[in-house]
């Protein structure tokens, strides 16, 4: 195919939506036609000890094109959206110094953010903070620590729920590590988005489609050793606050393997909880655009009532040509 005009801006392509609507195998079928490299977008396919309950894509489909950004830090670690933005900025260049496409894959809203908009610069606060901030918000709940944080920063008080303690903490940690609330970090410290021209591809399937998929392919883990890994996991004994712990199917494995909960209905409720989790994604993509730079062009294409693997067949080569004809063009939507 023919390459973007000498001087326009680098491409990637984003191919987002919720767990489960098809965005690895689009991104797959893309990266081979435009010559691309897949770079992960999702929070929880960064962490190597789980494979299987994050569906990450499998060897033969990583052989088969570049891959980035997959099973790259150990359940022990935590990732975040300001190192998977340097990672990905990383990748990206090294797939363009290469000769390829990026091709960001995910359902992490706020990494695509980073990746579009630019990111706050927010220090990291000492461990010592982290914890005590933690502490209070278990010792004394989420509300009493919010009606603090209201008197020292109100302005970032107003943009959390009294009831969000995770969010509450992270606010708090960093009033007290920096003298800045979150909100002034967020206005005067921003990192720059990734200098690109973006076309995005937003997948969005019926939700009944998308709760007969969730089911499909969780019993589809169960039978590849999705047990077995949540059991190697666990023997780790690692705190159950990290996000790899808190995987969905992570915690209702577990309970099965500690004897607290069946299989069954370990299985229903993982299923069910992933649904709800798919519903909030999808409102999140539906409310913030996927780009919003002055020199991004985005199009947004849903999959609507793709009931078939025909049927989805045919938006897969639709969208593949719309891409292709954009990156030929230099252009983004008319």
């Amino acid at each position: 195919m023919t390459r973007p005009p000498a001087g326009s801006a680098r491409v990637a392509l984003i191919v987002a939506g919720p767990t489960c609507s098809g965005k690895s195998a689009l991104a797959l079928a893309l990266a081979r036609q435009v010559g691309g490299t897949v770079i992960n977008a999702d929070s929880m396919q960064v962490y190597r000890d789980l494979r299987v309950l994050t569906a990450r894509p499998d060897p033969q489909e990583e052989a088969s094109v570049p891959h980035a950004l997959y099973g790259v830090l150990p359940a022990a670690e935590s990732g975040s959206v300001a190192w998977w933005r340097a990672q990905a900025i990383a990748a990206a260049q090294a797939a363009w110094d290469g000769g390829r496409v990026p091709v960001f894959c995910g359902g992490t809203g706020m990494y695509f953010r980073a990746l579009t908009d630019g990111l706050a610069d927010i220090p990291q606060p000492p461990p010592a903070i982290r914890a005590r901030a933690r502490d209070m918000v278990a010792q004394m709940g989420p509300e009493a620590v919010h009606a603090l944080l209201r008197e020292v920063d109100a302005e970032t008080a107003a943009t959390l729920r009294p009831t969000d303690g995770q969010r509450i903490a992270r606010a708090w940690e960093v009033r007290e590590a920096t003298g800045h609330g979150l909100a002034w970090w967020r206005r005067e410290a921003v990192l720059p988005p990734l200098g690109a021209r973006f076309i995005a591809i937003r997948l969005h399937p019926p939700r009944d489609v998308l709760r007969a998929a969730i089911a499909r392919r969780f019993h589809a883990m169960l039978s590849h050793g999705a047990l077995d890994e949540v059991a190697r996991l666990l023997a780790q004994d690692l705190p159950a606050t990290l996000p790899a712990m808190r995987a969905h199917g992570v915690p209702e494995l577990a309970a099965v393997l500690r004897g607290v909960m069946t299989l069954e209905a370990a299985a229903e409720q993982a299923i069910r909880l992933t649904g709800q989790y798919t519903k909030r994604q999808a409102t999140w993509f539906a409310h913030h655009a996927l780009a919003a730079a002055d020199d991004t062009f985005i199009h947004e294409k849903r999959f609507e009532n793709c009931e078939s693997e025909q049927q989805m067949e045919r938006w897969t080569n639709k969208i593949i040509s719309f891409v292709i004809n954009r990156i030929d063009a230099g252009q983004g939507f008319p």
